[in-house]
C-alpha cells in the first residue's frame, strides 16, 4: 500500500491517516471473523444509527497503546445504536503477530466484544484508504463518513492519557442526531504492510 507521508513519533516511524473525504459513502466488505470463522459484511450492521470501522493489528506499540481503550469503547457502546468493527490488512508474512490465530487470540486477551475480521487480499483497506493502525472511519445511519481521524492526542510516547475523548464525541453527536466537529485530527501509527502479492505487481 502506498503511503504519501511518514513522520516520526518520538524516532519510531509513524505513517498518518489519509482523511478520507468526508460524506464518503462506506466501503462494502465481505470478511471473517478470526474469532467466530463467520462472514461479516457492512449489511450485516443495517439498521444502526451509526458504524464504527477500524483498522488495527496486534504487533502495532499505537494499537497496543490503545488496546484498553478499544476494547473499554465496545464495552460501552455494546447496548447502544452503534455498531463496531474491526479490520486487520496487514500481511502475516511480513508481521506474523498478524495472522488470524494471533489476531483471535488477542481479541480474547483484551476482550474485544466486536466482531475483528481478517482482510487477507487489503482490497478492504484499500477501499477506505486505511493507511496506519489505529485508523477510525466512522459513518453515520445513511453510512455517510462523518469522522476520520484520532482516538484522542495520546502517543506511546507522550505521556498523556488515553481517553479515546476526539472519536467518542463524534459518536456521542452521531448518536444523538447533532453535528460532528468537522476539526478532525489525523490518527497516526504504523503502516499497513503490503503483501507479498501486492509487493510483486508494483515492482513487475
Amino acid at each position: 500500500m502506498r503511503l504519501s507521508t511518514v513522520l516520526r513519533d518520538n524516532g519510531v516511524v509513524a505513517v498518518p491517516s489519509t482523511m478520507l473525504a468526508l460524506g464518503t459513502k462506506a466501503p462494502d466488505f465481505e470478511l471473517p471473523d478470526v474469532v467466530t470463522g463467520r462472514t461479516v459484511s457492512v449489511r450485516d450492521f443495517d439498521g444502526r444509527r451509526a458504524l464504527l470501522v477500524m483498522f488495527i493489528c496486534r504487533h502495532c506499540p499505537y494499537v497496543r497503546h490503545v488496546r484498553g481503550a478499544l476494547a473499554r469503547l465496545g464495552r460501552d457502546f455494546a447496548e447502544s445504536d452503534l455498531a463496531i468493527v474491526a479490520i486487520s490488512s496487514n500481511d502475516p508474512a511480513e508481521y506474523p503477530e498478524d495472522a488470524p490465530e494471533s489476531l483471535a487470540e488477542e481479541a480474547r486477551e483484551a476482550g474485544y466484544g466486536f466482531p475483528y475480521l481478517f482482510d487477507e487480499t487489503q482490497e478492504v483497506a484499500k477501499a477506505y484508504t486505511a493507511a496506519c493502525t489505529p485508523d477510525f472511519f466512522l459513518f453515520d445511519a445513511d453510512r455517510a463518513l462523518v469522522y476520520r481521524g484520532q482516538l484522542d492526542d495520546s502517543r506511546p510516547s507522550n505521556g498523556l492519557p488515553v481517553t479515546g475523548e476526539d472519536l467518542r464525541a463524534a459518536i456521542d453527536a452521531v448518536l444523538s442526531g447533532g453535528p460532528v466537529a468537522q476539526d478532525q485530527r489525523a490518527s497516526i501509527g504504523c503502516g499497513v504492510s503490503s503483501s507479498r502479492s501486492a509487493r510483486s505487481s508494483i515492482s513487475s
